[in-house]
């Protein structure tokens, strides 16, 4: 037997330890990171439990009217389980899920799975689950993402070595700094020229999850003297990945190689020892326009896809 429990505060310190012992867990799921928004959202998180009490698996949610979402915030959300969870009971956790959706007036599942790359053993059980509970589910978008592998690396594309060594030659260097001030200024005004939008966290919130997860959240920044060309915000999701959250350069920075400095620094430096580093996604709106522009840069850094797929069920089948 599962029991379902509706996540709050008093179980902050549970819920925290078993996402840090996960096999799928990454630090934006800890209370910390996920409640920095909780205005925005109506968190509907919970918690499966077995008939001893003990936690089995967590779902990071919200809650939209009669949908529940795992999570509307974040950029995945599935099912967190550790080492021991088995098949079985990952199917009776979403059986005890559709019931409890039924007995608390939710009839849509928005399910954002956990791309493997952040697995740190395999974990597509929630998967299989999914589609023996809900038989009309569907994927309701799927964003592409670009990995590389480390311990096995691709080549790189002729044209961002020649970006490096231009850096090289102009003087870029590149540092880990804390001025994300500057980086801001200069990704808020990339995103509003070419899109019309700003950064998902603004200044605030980014300095805020900086003091919360100061060795989880890092910058780096490719200067010219005092001047800032580039820069890249990589979060360090778990042990298993690196992520790059927001990229963005000055059109100087980008006549002279600044982001492949960068790049290069962070894939042969900074952080060999990882098993993926995910560029993150290039797809925009509802995720069916590709930015040809921007995969191909990633590409050429020896990264190739991995998929971020939303799954959308109801529980009335």
């Amino acid at each position: 037997m599962i029991e379902v429990i509706r996540y709050s505060s008093f179980w902050k310190e549970d819920w925290d330890a078993f996402v840090k012992k996960s096999k799928n867990g990454t630090f934006l799921l800890l209370r910390d990171y996920m409640d920095y928004h909780s205005d925005r959202f109506e968190d509907c998180s919970l918690m499966f439990r077995d008939e001893k009490g003990n936690i089995q698996a967590l779902l990071p949610a919200n809650r939209c009217g009669e949908c529940l979402s795992s999570h509307n915030g974040l950029t995945y959300g599935g099912l967190l389980t550790d080492d021991h969870i088995t098949t079985t009971t990952v199917l009776s956790a979403f059986q005890a899920l559709k019931a409890w959706m039924k007995e608390n007036g939710l009839r849509v599942l928005r399910y954002k799975a956990i791309p493997y790359i952040y697995h740190k053993v395999p974990a597509d059980e929630d998967l299989y689950a999914l589609t023996q509970c809900f038989p009309d589910i569907k994927i309701e978008a799927r964003d592409i993402s670009t990995t590389v592998t480390l311990q096995t690396p691709l080549p790189w594309r002729e044209l961002r070595r020649r970006g490096v060594r231009k850096a090289g030659r102009n003087g870029i260097v590149v540092v880990e700094s804390d001025d994300f001030n500057a980086f801001w200024k200069i990704l808020d005004r990339n995103l509003s020229m070419k899109y019309g939008t700003h950064p998902v966290h603004s200044l605030e919130e980014i300095l805020l999850l900086k003091h919360r997860f100061p060795e989880k959240i890092r910058l780096f920044l490719a200067m010219k003297g005092e001047e800032v060309l580039a820069g890249v915000l990589m979060y360090d999701a778990n042990d298993t990945c690196v992520h790059s959250q927001y990229i963005s350069s000055t059109e100087e920075g980008r006549s002279q190689g600044a982001l492949d400095a960068v790049f290069y620094h962070l894939l042969t430096s900074v952080y060999t020892h990882e098993r993926y580093f995910d560029f993150g996604k290039s797809t925009e709106g509802d995720s069916s326009s590709l930015n040809a522009h921007l995969i191909f840069q990633k590409e050429g850094f020896g990264g190739r896809g991995v998929c971020y797929d939303i799954y959308l069920m109801s529980v009335d089948n």
